[in-house]
């Protein structure tokens, strides 16, 4: 069982930046994850970052957003810059170990225009 709970989310106007943190209760040495749910959206995959630091971006954050994380600390980081409207979500964290998924219970992101 893993329980991972995220953090730095709130409000910012457009142009602004946030960094999510998302803490995991204990090590983990798998791929993990970032996705968000917009109102009447689907969840979409953000960003992934593997053990050794291979990253993956959606289309629409590349260049804008990006992903790390400190394995010592068992936290992966989300940082977001350019923020617009559009990246107005639920933001979650996100870990598959085997046929299991994890998720957090997700940060509020609000860009206003």
């Amino acid at each position: 069982q893993v329980q991972l709970v995220e953090s730095g989310g709130g409000l910012v106007q457009a142009g602004g930046s946030l960094r999510l943190s998302c803490a995991a209760s204990r090590k983990i040495f798998n791929t993990m994850g970032w996705y968000r749910q917009a109102p009447g959206k689907e969840r979409e995959l953000v960003a992934g970052i593997t053990n050794g630091g291979t990253t993956n971006f959606a289309d629409s954050v590349k260049g804008r957003f990006t992903i790390s994380r400190d394995n010592a600390k068992n936290m992966i980081y989300l940082q977001m810059d350019s923020l617009q409207p559009e990246d107005t979500a639920i933001y979650y964290c996100n870990l598959r170990l085997g046929s299991l998924t994890y998720w957090g219970r997700g940060t509020q992101v609000t860009v206003s225009s």
